[in-house]
């Protein structure tokens, strides 16, 4: 049974169709993986056992009647808890949050899941309101890292990522705003994808405006475009969101990169790499070379946009934190709340200006994309690092260095962007890749990550070492 957990979307689907798999039974085999290990690596705010065996029961009927609901009939699914859900509590990571009030609505990407039948398992858990790079917060403490559990697997979306993972659910709802999916994916070995800003419709607005993007954590590409085909919608509640281009993601999936022309950068000119993270990564680039691609090691040419993407964070959180009482601001973390008082000393000549220059640094990108289909870079120039800190070690002994360069610059610019697995280091963790393309280009971003899988597939640590986790 706890095999079935592993079982990608289409070959769940696939059994569906033909009776030789319930819906039933692959649920419960995720709760199984989540009753096993969950307790391990806590990646789990709530978990609705009765409520997901019901649905499924339901989508079982549906599918027997030869009328499947949807393109994820029975698929079991789970939501970071910075995402509204329908009958369950969004807390956000913070005991600021009550969960005794109406929870009447779902996300759109959220609704849009149900409708096609998926199957919610639960809330993964979150850094508090999404403020940190790693996965901890007062309401739900630390999560682990499946690969090894004194280890963080990074954040916001640190719970989606490990769920993923351990295949505690097929598919996984997480946020980005500054690459809060594409870090956990690369720290856990995960697929992460973040779409171009409002491809996914989101609601309600996040604190962070227009850096905020809904992402997707799963196990296969083939699985993401799977995702995307339900979820790549627009909503009424969303103003921002695109109109709907009426894209299937898993058609022409296999293309290739033959012919593509790539940027590889390995430190934007300005970033620390570890040198095993950066042998890996250049050894996935030689991959795309040997695929077709042409391949030039090139560097964007923008100078670190770290203190424009500061402005609009460090703003977000000011505006989060005003929205609670006293009494509800003292149940905050004090990294949250020292962040938000900067925000608070943000003028609005200083905030214009860093939209200035966001938009600059977007014009930059679209001309770079001019001369090249795809960028890419690692995800991160580290690996995980210990749980109870919120920065590798070489950023606490210098507060200068960014432990995260590559990924919050394409929140500014809105551009699509993936994790993808490239291997593991001589202490067995994850590393990832990040494949950029143009605004617009999330089908480009999926088959260059798909080509990239084909020859080079990706591991999970259940498949490597049952013994990882007991």
């Amino acid at each position: 049974m706890s095999d079935i957990a592993d079982f990608s979307a289409s070959k769940l689907l696939s059994l569906y169709r033909a009776r030789q798999l319930s819906p039933t039974e692959a649920t419960k085999a995720a709760l199984e993986r989540i009753n096993t290990y969950n307790i391990q690596v806590n990646a789990f705010a709530i978990v609705d056992e009765k409520t997901a065996l019901a649905e499924a029961e339901a989508s079982e009927v549906r599918w027997l009647n030869g009328n499947p609901l949807g393109l994820v009939d029975g698929i079991p699914f789970t939501v970071k808890d910075l995402l509204l859900t329908k009958g369950l509590p969004t807390r956000r990571g913070s005991k600021a949050i009550t969960s005794n009030q109406p929870w009447p609505e779902d996300a759109p990407a959220v609704a849009r899941l149900r409708e096609q039948g998926a199957v919610l398992l639960g809330k993964t858990t979150t850094s508090e309101f999404g403020w940190k790079g790693v996965t901890d917060s007062p309401l739900t403490g630390i999560t682990r890292n499946p690969w090894n559990t004194d280890l963080t697997p990074g954040g916001s979306s640190g719970g989606a990522a490990v769920a993923a993972a351990l295949a505690m659910g097929t598919l996984h709802l997480g946020t980005d705003g500054g690459g809060s999916s594409r870090a956990p994916a690369a720290l856990t070995g995960v697929f992460g994808l973040k779409p171009t800003f409002g491809r996914v419709a989101g609601y309600p607005s996040a604190h962070t405006g227009t850096l905020f993007h809904i992402g997707v954590l799963v196990r296969t590409v083939t699985d993401a475009a799977v995702m995307m085909n339900v979820i790549a919608h627009p909503d009424v509640r969303d103003w921002y969101a695109l109109s709907n281009d009426k894209q299937d993601y898993t058609v022409d999936l296999d293309k290739g990169v033959a012919g593509l022309r790539i940027a590889y950068s390995p430190n934007f000119g300005y970033a620390d790499v570890d040198p095993e993270v950066a042998a890996l990564v250049k050894a996935a680039v030689d991959i795309f070379a040997k695929l077709g691609a042409v391949v030039e090691e090139v560097n964007p040419g923008f100078a670190n946009p770290r203190s424009i993407f500061q402005t609009f964070w460090q703003a977000g959180a000011a505006k989060l934190v005003r929205g609670f009482n006293p009494e509800q601001q003292a149940l905050i973390e004090e990294g949250l709340l020292s962040i938000a008082k900067e925000g608070d000393r943000i003028t609005l000549s200083e905030y214009l200006s860093a939209q200035d220059a966001r938009e600059a640094l977007g014009r930059q990108m679209q001309r770079f994309h001019e001369n090249y289909d795809l960028l890419i870079t690692p995800t991160l120039p580290t690996v995980a690092f210990p749980v109870g800190q919120n920065r590798p070690q070489s950023s606490i002994d210098n507060p200068q260095r960014d432990w995260a360069p590559f990924t919050y610059p394409f929140n500014l610019t809105q551009q699509p962007a993936a994790s993808v697995p490239c291997g593991f280091t001589t202490n067995g963790l994850p590393v990832g890749i990040q494949i950029v393309a143009a605004k617009y280009r999330d089908l480009l971003v999926l088959q260059a990550a798909k080509a990239y899988e084909s020859i080079s597939p990706f591991i999970m640590p259940l498949e490597l070492n049952r013994n990882v986790l007991k």
